[in-house]
């Protein structure tokens, strides 16, 4: 960067001023569905759900478009850049006034959201006029430009109500036309495309700017920014029809209201600036988090009445926040946001001074996504739960895991620095000057110190029988947590019998919740097993199973049951659903490379299972009293022969004895390797590798779609086809997928991983071509058994494909050990190459397991937007394309990292590792 020292100070305070105005502008324009859209739902008969959709969508092309722009301007300048977002973005709102349906509304919010990355190419246009002493307050000055949307709070309802809301987009583009005129005549480039002008200097490749990206501390900056700016746009967009629908306020007045928010949480921005640079960032974001814990308690509290037994008779009061505490609280929540993003970006051209467009573009991205997401997240616990305070529910618990996983990481950075001092003091200062005690260690069988698989004469001699014992108490440790991860794509199809006038929309909720959260614990679990052992963790997540399980058992009970417990539960239920993640790590630590993919298939083949054990065992449980007098009452439901009594319950509490026995034997039988600890920091290095993003992707092609079908298929086939009982023929599908996946194994083995998952997705394409066949011909005789039966070739697909990619991930990491490790000894390749291919086992099946809840939603959403799942069967289709060229590219064509491998042919790489 040129010295600064003899830049023009006007040139300089008109940049910034220039790019606050203009930076305002857009913002204004980003968030005008918070007050249009309202009218907008009003003419089109949007749900909750929707709106909240179409608010958050211009959200979501402003923050994915950001590190593009933020790249762009540190290789073009940022003025220019600047001018063309606001041009592209006025055009796209003069168009909005075209759109008459909601698809052209969605379309069309997609080209507003243009005017969102205009934040990434402003900070790295300011900041290269400053210093860096002086960049802290400049970019919180620009950061202010946050108050356009309580410009469009203040000036859009009068306008709308004067003139309608296709005025308020024609003359919010007009303005962004004359912003940009204005800012193109009124600026100058920026000093460092000044000098590359001079110099005649090139800018780096888009390629360099994205180096800093792999920096964990950049993603910690994005997540922090997620919480304090998303969470700041979406209850931007979301406080208009809060304050109309809970206070009766008309959109004049609730659009001053919510500007009591929106205003202190922009301008106050610059203050925050100036603190971060007086008291540091990080005591900032302490009290930012900190107080925006209480005050999103506080709003969260919904209207309460309370009945205290006393001694002189019940006394009733009724706790309920009013329209002024409310403003109050809300404008204290504004203020600390508004510090906390300045603490955020504060650090970002300090550390990152020649990548600030790439870093910040990355951190705004992450936190406009918040903007996208919550809004979406707002409408749907709305329509859930029937409480308008829910949004803040939700961001009560988003800030404390901010608050609490910073000061956790915070924690671990002291104590890092200081763990040789700590160790030295004793437990107690009285035992100061004493000699300290002397213990002998402590030997425990359960943990293996000596653990040699690729040793032939270790593994005949020892090995084999340990690894085998190990894997026989896994298999049905993972077959009761699939059985628990699924067990509510039963119990969903048979609530509607026992009482629970649930819609459909909500029993695909109810379907999918334990996908997603199943897929989330697994990020966790992934690293779990290094960490605490393998016999630990496998006990501890087995036990965890009791919960979902027996309180599915006492819900089911009562028809009073509230659907928000339904929902908690469903998300317990993911409990089952992470336990994969570690269960296959662990397994991959027992066996050698020759029998590891075995071992892994039939590890997760017969965890499979697990699913089909559900919709098997379970309608034949629940129709009989298995527990007696313990299992509680039936209910009496109509079938064609009369009432028939229905155990539901039976449906959780059959798998508690199971459990149990499952958990104990994991505690006395299994074991720990000691070789296979490894710290989350030593783990996490496969984020930085590019293969490890690539199974994510394919994995999600075989796996997401085993489990997404397997979730979705019950209610789907009930819904299409009415008269049929698919619900006694569910279970094949799993069973099909399971048994395919244990028992072909051998076939990526013989052939190559790469080579068998590439005609696994050809497979699947065919299948899902089958299902958009007969469901288009469902009303002609026998369609069903069509639909079943390509159904049955994709979860056959699914199976063997689960299989032969988790062939791939040792052959890749042991590959790229060469590469990545060229001086090593071939033990430590092996041993880094384990770990890592452990962790990546657990993440891409973290990853993939989001196919539980995107695939029945995806079913949701078609059947609501189209009436009907075929756009969803078309867009899964679309997948297995792209899967499949992906595969083709990567590994499997001539010159792909496994064509050699899989042919038999020695790589030169190979060939010096032979060498050895």
């Amino acid at each position: 960067m040129p010295a600064l020292e003899d830049i023009d100070v006007k040139a300089q305070r008109t940049a910034l001023t220039a790019s606050t105005v203009a930076f305002t502008v857009c913002f204004a324009a980003w968030t005008i569905f918070a007050i249009i859209g309202i009218r907008i739902r009003d003419e089109l008969g949007l749900s909750e759900t929707e709106f909240g959709l179409l608010v958050g969508t211009p959200i979501l092309t402003g923050s994915l478009i950001r590190v593009a722009l933020g790249i762009w301007t540190d290789i073009y300048g940022g003025r220019i850049v600047l001018v063309g977002t606001m041009l592209a973005a006025a055009a796209a709102t003069f168009l909005l006034t075209f759109a008459h349906t909601y698809p052209q509304m969605l379309l069309a919010a997609l080209g507003v959201g243009i005017a969102g990355g205009s934040f990434a190419a402003g900070v790295a246009y300011v900041s290269r006029w400053y210093p860096p002493g002086r960049q802290g307050m400049a970019l919180g000055i620009f950061g202010a430009g946050n108050v356009g949307s309580a410009v469009t709070k203040f000036l859009a309802p009068l306008v709308l109500v004067a003139w309608g809301w296709h005025a308020v987009a024609e003359i919010w583009a007009a303005g962004l036309v004359i912003t940009a005129i204005l800012f193109w005549f009124t600026t100058k480039d920026d000093p460092v495309q000044a000098e590359r002008r001079r110099t005649g200097q090139r800018p780096k490749s888009a390629w360099l700017e994205l180096e800093p990206l792999k920096n964990v501390q950049v993603w910690r900056f994005s997540l922090y920014y997620f919480v304090v700016f998303g969470a700041f746009v979406a209850l931007a967009l979301w406080l208009p029809q809060y304050l109309i629908s809970v206070y009766g306020l008309d959109i004049r007045t609730a659009g001053m209201i919510a500007a009591f928010f929106s205003v202190p949480a922009s301008l106050f921005r610059a203050y925050g600036g100036h603190l971060s640079d007086v008291y540091g960032a990080r005591r900032v974001l302490y009290w930012t988090f900190f107080v925006s814990v209480v005050a999103t308690f506080i709003l969260a509290y919904p209207p309460t009445e309370y009945v205290v037994t006393t001694l002189k008779g019940p006394v009733n009061f009724h706790l309920e926040m009013g329209l002024g505490g409310f403003t109050v609280v809300l404008f204290v929540l504004g203020f600390f946001m508004a510090l906390g993003k300045a603490a955020v970006y504060k650090h970002i051209p300090v550390y990152y001074p020649d990548h600030v467009g790439a870093v910040g573009g990355l951190v705004g991205m992450i936190g406009g996504l918040g903007g996208f997401l919550l809004p979406i997240l707002f409408g749907v616990l709305l329509d859930l739960t029937g409480l308008w305070t829910s949004c803040f529910m939700a961001l009560f618990l988003l800030v404390s895991v901010a608050l609490l996983w910073m000061h956790v990481a915070i924690r671990q950075m002291e104590r890092g620095a200081t763990e040789k001092t700590l160790a030295a003091l004793p437990p107690f200062p009285e035992m100061q000057g004493m000699p300290a005690p002397k213990a002998e260690p402590r030997r425990s069988d359960a943990v293996l110190t000596d653990w040699r698989p690729e040793d032939p004469t270790f593994w005949a001699e020892k090995g084999r029988r340990i690894a085998r014992r190990n894997l026989r108490l896994s298999i049905p440790a993972l077959l009761l947590s699939f059985a628990v991860w699924q067990v509510w794509s039963v119990v969903v199809a048979k609530l509607p019998l026992v009482g629970y006038a649930f819609t459909t929309d909500q029993l695909f909720w109810l379907a999918a919740l334990p996908g997603i959260s199943g897929a989330t614990f697994r990020i966790f679990y992934s690293f779990m097993v290094p960490i605490f052992g393998g016999r630990l963790w496998t006990t501890l997540t087995t036990w965890s199973l009791i919960i979902p399980a027996v309180g599915i058992g006492f819900a089911v009970q009562n028809p009073d049951t509230p659907y928000v417990v339904f929902l908690l539960l469903a998300l317990l239920c993911g409990f089952g659903g992470g336990n994969f993640a570690s269960s296959m790590s662990n397994i991959s630590f027992f066996f050698p490379k020759s029998e590891k993919g075995n071992a892994l298939a039939l590890n997760a083949g017969l965890g499979n299972l697990g699913v089909s054990v559900v919709q098997f065992v379970v309608p034949l449980v629940i129709t009989t009293g298995i527990f007696g007098w313990l299992g509680g009452d039936p209910v009496m439901t109509k079938a064609a022969t009369g009432a028939t009594p229905l155990w539901l319950q039976n449906a959780g509490f059959f798998f508690v004895p199971f459990i149990a026995i499952s958990a104990f034997a994991s505690w006395f039988g299994m074991n720990d390797i000691a070789s296979a600890k490894a710290s989350f920091a030593e783990q996490a290095v496969i984020f930085q590798r590019r293969h490890n993003w690539i199974m994510c992707w394919l994995y999600t092609g075989t796996f997401g779609s085993f489990i997404g079908y397997s979730a979705g298929f019950p209610l789907l086939a009930k819904t299409l086809f009415p008269d049929v009982n698919a619900l006694q023929f569910a279970f094949l599908g799993p069973l099909v997928g399971a048994l395919s996946r244990s028992g072909t194994g051998w076939l990526a083995d013989r052939f190559g991983g790469a080579r068998v998952t590439l005609w696994v997705f050809v497979l699947m394409m065919a299948g899902a071509c089958g299902v958009l066949w007969f469901i288009a011909t469902k009303d002609q005789p026998d369609a069903f058994w069509g639909f079943f039966i390509s159904f049955l070739v994709l979860f056959f697909a699914t199976g063997v494909g689960n299989a032969s990619t988790f062939q791939m991930i040792p052959a890749i990491m042991g590959k790229e050990m060469i590469r990545l490790m060229p001086d090593a000894t071939p033990e430590a390749r092996r041993l880094e190459a384990e770990k890592e291919s452990a962790a990546m086992t657990g993440f891409t099946s973290a990853i993939a397991a989001f196919g539980a809840f995107f695939i029945p939603m995806g079913y949701g959403l078609s059947i609501t937007f189209t009436g009907g799942p075929q756009a969803a069967l078309w867009a899964f289709l679309i997948f297995y394309v792209t899967c499949l060229v992906l595969t083709w590219a990567a590994y499997t064509r001539k010159g792909g990292l496994l064509y050699d491998v899989e042919r038999n042919k020695r790589s030169t790489a190979g060939k010096a590792a032979a060498a050895e």
